[in-house]
Formats: structure tokens, sequence, C-alpha cells
């Protein structure tokens, strides 16, 4: 079962997955979608950084706690560039002091509530750390509007260098893949509620159907139809 809701820190969602036993059918993939999380599993504090491609959860019984950032903003809090991370799950004591991680952990553990703990650890790493550039919010939004790479950049006062390289370091990779992760993100909504393929395709900005398909296949693994009949 999958729950998630706003969290208090600004962007930021908090979700949890349990898993009570194997699951039945294939496991609905991780996507990629911009964003990195902090993730509490069986005692153990990770990060999973921005995904190119699609990431399958295991299946057998956990609890997960997750608290995935907005696009950009994870690593002023992190302390870590995206692309350090790209396609990677890691251990935090990778990123910070094992000393530090071993207090989180221990205050997790000991939380009636680990979601609303591990949402208190960010927000009070939030109190210490730079606020996340808000250029890098409406990079998201030009992006996710459609509009053209080229054309955000000369309206954010950016080069073409300048925009590759701090896209790096907040997203995990360059502008013109944040535009097409976005864009599979607003395409899987429209299939989800029942646009049709070629509506989906046309709407969400893609040349047409068959372009639709080749991306998702990249993007995700497997056809549309596919992705859509798997269950959460």
């Amino acid at each position: 079962m999958y729950v998630e809701r706003a969290s208090r820190l600004p962007g930021a969602v908090l979700w949890t997955r349990t898993v009570e036993g194997p699951v039945p059918a294939p496991a609905h993939p991780v996507l990629p979608d911009g964003c990195m999380d902090l993730l509490w599993n069986e005692g153990r504090l990770l990060v999973a950084g921005p995904d190119t491609r699609a990431h399958v959860p295991g299946t057998g019984p956990a609890h997960w706690t997750g608290l995935r950032f907005a696009p950009g903003t994870a690593p002023t809090y992190l302390g870590v560039p995206a692309h350090e991370l790209r396609d990677r799950r890691v251990d935090l004591t990778d990123l910070w002091p094992a000393a530090t991680v071993r207090r989180l952990r221990a205050r997790l553990a000991a939380a009636p509530d680990p979601a609303t703990a591990l949402e208190d650890l960010a927000l009070h790493r939030a109190t210490e750390t730079p606020t996340p550039d808000p250029l890098l919010r409406h990079l998201v939004a030009a992006l996710d509007a459609g509009r053209p790479v080229a054309a955000t950049a000369d309206e954010l006062g950016l080069g073409a260098r300048q925009l590759h390289r701090r896209s790096l370091a907040a997203f995990g990779y360059g502008p013109k893949t944040l535009a097409r992760v976005l864009r599979l993100q607003r395409a899987l909504a429209l299939a989800r509620a029942g646009v049709p393929f070629a509506g989906t395709a046309a709407r969400s900005g893609y040349a047409d159907q068959a372009h639709l398909a080749r991306d998702v296949r990249e993007l995700a693994g497997m056809p549309l139809g596919e992705l859509l009949g798997r269950s959460d």
C-alpha cells in the first residue's frame, strides 16, 4: 500500500509504502520525475538520487518512508551535487558524518511516527542550509509547461553552458533530459486519466503517438499499456 501527503517542507511530498508479503504481480516501477528522496527503511537512512531510467523496487515484505524533495532542491539540503547520485541509492553515511547519521537513525527508530520524524529532520536541515535557488523553480515550471530549453535559457538570462552546469548540480542531468522527464510525467498523468494515447501524445508535447511510445519504452523500460496496467 502506498500513501502520500504534502509535506510541511515547501514543495516536498511525504510518503509511505508498505509491502506485507510477496507482491503477486510485477511491482510498479519508480519512474524518472526530476526528484530525489530521503528514505527510511528497516533502520537505514538512504538517499535516492535522480533517475534517468525506471527503478524497480524489491517485492519482499518491507516498510518504506520517504520524503520526496521538489525538483532541484535536494542538493541544497543534502550538500551534494545531484549528478553524483544519478541513478543511485546510497546510504546517508556516504554523504554525512557517520556519527551524525547514527544519531538520526536512533531518533527515527525511537519515534512513534517515523514519517513525521523524517519530515522534522528535513525541516531542521532546511534551517541550516541556504534557500534553494528560485531560478530553478522557474526553470522547472517553464520546462514543465513545454517551453523550449533554448527559449527558457534566454528568459532566465543564462547561456547554454551555464544552464547545463547548473542543471547537472541541481537535477543530476542537463535541461534537455529534465524537459524529457517532465514531459513523460505529463503524458502519464493524461493517460492515467483515460485520455487516448494519440491525444496524450499531442497534449503533452510529443511529435506523435510513436514518439510517445518510444520515449515511454526508453524511460520506463516497457510499453505504455503495460506500464498503466501495473499496480502501485
